[in-house]
């Protein structure tokens, strides 16, 4: 346990920031859960209408510091890339 009191207020701070950070992550990844169960589902809809929501959310994460700019590009090109194959096997 930390002795001074700049410390304590580091730790409680540091606490804070801990809990926001995971609910962030969190998010974000249920997120992504929510729109690969749609593309497994092979739900064209709700993969169309998650995708943008997403992307927002992901780009979110970078802004706050939760992923690497290069994770979060990763993850929207594979995520873009399965919904453009399921609607084109929906299409043909």
């Amino acid at each position: 346990m930390p002795h001074t009191k700049s410390a304590i207020k580091a730790m409680r701070q540091n606490e804070k920031r801990r809990e926001r950070n995971r609910r962030n992550r969190s998010r974000m990844r249920t997120a992504i859960k929510k729109l690969r169960a749609a593309i497994e589902a092979g739900d064209v809809k709700l993969a169309q209408e998650l995708l943008p929501q997403t992307m927002s959310i992901i780009d979110k994460s970078i802004q706050k510091g939760i992923i690497h700019r290069n994770t979060a590009a990763r993850y929207k090109a594979r995520l873009t890339t399965r919904v453009n194959q399921l609607l084109r096997s929906a299409t043909t």
